[in-house]
């Protein structure tokens, strides 16, 4: 199964810029899709950018044009760069290796996951 772990969470003001990270363990990054989901209190989880396994890639509405996924293979690490944070933005943020074979179309279901990492907070204050 693996093991996934998210870094690079914290606190900005709206407007700012984080970028973080999910080290994957125990499996080719390059051989499964990846995809970054948040969550919210008291909301569902919900996915924010997806990476096919043939790099094909897919971000929420809310965050196109803000958001940017990406992987470094050789590393096996997964990376988010956020831009221009909002307060809704607000979140525990988890990386996700994808169930083999997930499409395009399912990137960002969260029933699309075979495996979560545990987590890092990002908070965005106005």
């Amino acid at each position: 199964q693996g093991q996934l772990v998210e870094s690079g969470g914290g606190s900005v003001q709206a407007g700012g810029s984080l970028r973080l990270s999910c080290a994957a363990s125990g499996f080719p990054l390059s051989a499964y899709g990846m995809g970054w989901f948040r969550q919210a209190p008291g909301k569902e989880r919900e996915g924010v950018a997806g990476i096919a396994y043939d790099d094909s890639i897919k971000y929420a509405e809310s965050v196109k044009g803000r958001f940017t996924i990406s992987k470094d293979n050789a590393k096996n690490t997964l990376f988010l760069q956020m831009h221009s944070l909002k307060p809704e933005d607000t979140a525990m943020y988890f990386c996700a290796r994808l169930i083999a074979g997930t499409n395009w179309y399912s990137l960002l279901s969260p029933t699309s996951a075979y495996a979560w990492g545990q987590g890092t907070q990002v908070t965005v204050s106005s």
